[in-house]
């Protein structure tokens, strides 16, 4: 875990994918596909709404999987599997406790609200129930989260790149973002969603064979208990000691159901307009609410092709065991490497062009997710809000196009931050922590406590900031030099506990300050405040027709109970 110097380096100067012709005409006829989306998007973009929310025209199992698309960028496929060789099935938790409860919270609860507000983004959601300056802090914290995660994306996107073609890593990041801004810039969201649609099986289609063939090389399940290192422990979900960093066994648990499970998921999920954003470009209430659930069905079982092959590599590939055994440091690898050693040792070519391919996927799917919530948050929330109101549509559709450039550029920059990390969870989690936690305790507080005041909004969500903040500095390396090591914390167990600061913080500021402050008069909140909203405009007319499916709350108690079971089998 932390921060490690020789990541730049190695990502020139060690292994290659040994690609042939197939392998490039594979990777090369999936970028003809991807470019050619973007060309035929551009021709439906008539209007900045049509660019930034796709029209609100698309059916729930397209926004569904986009949905999902959008998560599987860098962190999902080559964190997961770095936090698996590293971790073991602990990983898990990021899926079935992190994510999948607060995806089934967003579509049966929240999205009614924002669908059915109208609002164009989460920042303007804000601007309505708390005023400007929340709406302004949130919308400038989540710009720059969604550059520097973009970062994240494109640095691995280019690191792709590097392994096929030996390029140097400064020449394969220009060249990764060269690629995404195309289609982003032409089609804006609908050409980000379509192709986040084929990126998804994609995907699926490049890890599982991988996942097939690795299971084979180590013999099964059973292999897998004989040869995992350090020992057994490394395939038990509970209590997650070397996740979290935490010695006790029931503060680590802890940290996982309230750092990880409640603040940072719901924090993530429910409040990030990434996902938010494709959930809102459905054509209905009922295909709003139902997206992120038809989402979280797909996501349940994603770590059987992540985190497995993982857990895998750090058995089979003799760099990454030899990295593991000395305890993560020296050598030329890193837990990042995992799922590209084993594509190198286990993957025949064609079947290396396929998972080539996917891979650069699941990075293009991140990095155009947080471009294009980049430019609809900057060109609606900030250009137009602060700098120039009141212009024609057109000129705003300019402006997001001009963002999308602008942001490509500065993705970059951050990738380099990124590329400093020999665990990119590590890195995400504090940037959650950040960003995602303050935000959501201010969001979930003002959604169902009407008295909550605007002044409270904007000093609670900069106070659990600087909480965030606060803890991160304190901790061991979740900022490298500028941690000072005193509470004895590190990695993804620092990113839990620094949530778990900003979201108290933020409830206790909050609630103090409202007491002292004048809320909004009742009739300036309908539609933003739970209790003050008619329960029927919170349910799409046409709900009662639709079979039990299509249901968003039937749905949603399908996939909780799937969950459920999940997480008592890998107990």
């Amino acid at each position: 875990m932390g921060k490690s110097k020789n990541v730049i380096l190695a990502a020139d100067d060690t292994f290659r994918l040994d690609a042939n012709v197939y392998d490039y005409a594979i990777v090369a006829l999936y970028f003809v596909v991807v470019l050619g989306i973007g060309y035929l998007a551009k021709r439906q973009v008539s209007t900045s709404l049509d660019f930034f929310l796709s029209g609100r025209s698309l059916p729930a199992w397209v926004t569904g999987l986009a949905f999902i698309s959008a998560n599987l960028g860098a962190v999902e496929i080559m964190g997961m599997s770095a936090n698996g060789a590293e971790f073991g099935v602990a990983t898990v938790h990021y899926f079935w406790i992190g994510a999948v409860p607060a995806m089934l919270f967003l579509g049966v609860v929240m999205m009614p609200f924002y669908y059915g507000s109208g609002v164009r983004s989460v920042p303007e959601f804000m601007r309505r129930r708390f005023g400007t300056a929340a709406h302004l802090t949130n919308a400038i914290s989540f710009s720059v989260a969604q550059l520097l995660i973009a970062g994240i994306n494109l640095y691995l996107l280019a690191t792709i790149v590097n392994r096929l073609l030996g390029l140097p890593l400064w020449i394969s990041l220009i060249a990764a973002a060269i690629i995404v801004l195309s289609y982003t810039a032409l089609g804006g969201l609908s050409a980000a969603i379509y192709n986040e649609v084929l990126q998804f099986f994609v995907i699926v289609a490049a890890l599982t064979p991988l996942t097939i063939i690795a299971l084979h090389k180590v013999g099964g399940w059973d292999g897998i208990k004989q040869k995992v290192q350090p020992g057994p422990e490394q395939l038990s979900a509970w209590p997650g000691t070397g996740l979290t960093g935490i010695d006790s066994p029931v503060w680590s648990v802890v940290g996982i159901v309230f750092g990880l499970g409640f603040v940072l998921s719901f924090g993530y999920w429910t409040t990030n307009f990434v996902e938010v954003q494709r959930a809102m470009a459905s054509d209905s209430l009922s295909s709003a609410r139902r997206a992120p659930i038809i989402g979280a069905f797909p996501k349940m079982f994603i770590p059987f092709i992540v985190i497995i092959p993982g857990i895998i590599a750090a058995i089979v590939v003799p760099e990454l065991a030899k990295f593991k055994e000395d305890g993560g440091s020296g050598g030329d690898v890193t837990y990042n490497d995992a799922i590209l050693l084993l594509m190198r040792d286990l993957l025949p070519n064609g079947m290396l062009g396929i998972a080539i391919a996917g891979l650069l996927a699941s990075f293009m799917a991140g990095m155009a997710a947080n471009i294009s919530a980049f430019n609809t948050v900057f060109s609606y929330d900030l250009w137009q809000q602060y700098v120039k109101r009141d212009r024609p549509d057109g000129y705003y559709l300019t402006v997001g196009r001009i963002a999308t450039v602008a942001a490509t550029i500065v993705a970059i920059g951050t990738a380099l931050i990124a590329s400093q990390y020999s665990n990119l969870m590590d890195y995400l989690q504090t940037l959650f922590g950040f960003f995602n936690a303050p935000l959501f305790a201010t969001f979930i507080l003002g959604m169902f406590w009407k008295r909550m005041t605007s002044a409270a909004g904007a000093i609670g969500l900069v106070s659990g900031t600087l909480a965030a903040v606060l803890v991160a500095v304190l901790s061991e390396d979740s900022l490298g030099s500028l941690s000072v090591g005193a509470i004895g914390l590190s990695g993804q167990g620092a990113s839990f506990a620094a949530a778990g600061a900003a979201f108290i913080v933020d409830i206790v500021v909050s609630v103090a300050v409202t007491a002292v402050t004048k809320p909004k008069p009742e009739e300036e909140l309908e539609g933003l405040v739970y209790s003050l909203t008619p329960k029927e405009s919170l349910v799409d007319p046409d709900a009662q027709a639709l079979p039990w499916w299509q249901s968003p709350p039937k749905l949603a108690g399908v996939g909780l109970v799937l969950v459920i079971i999940l997480n008592l089998i890998f107990r």
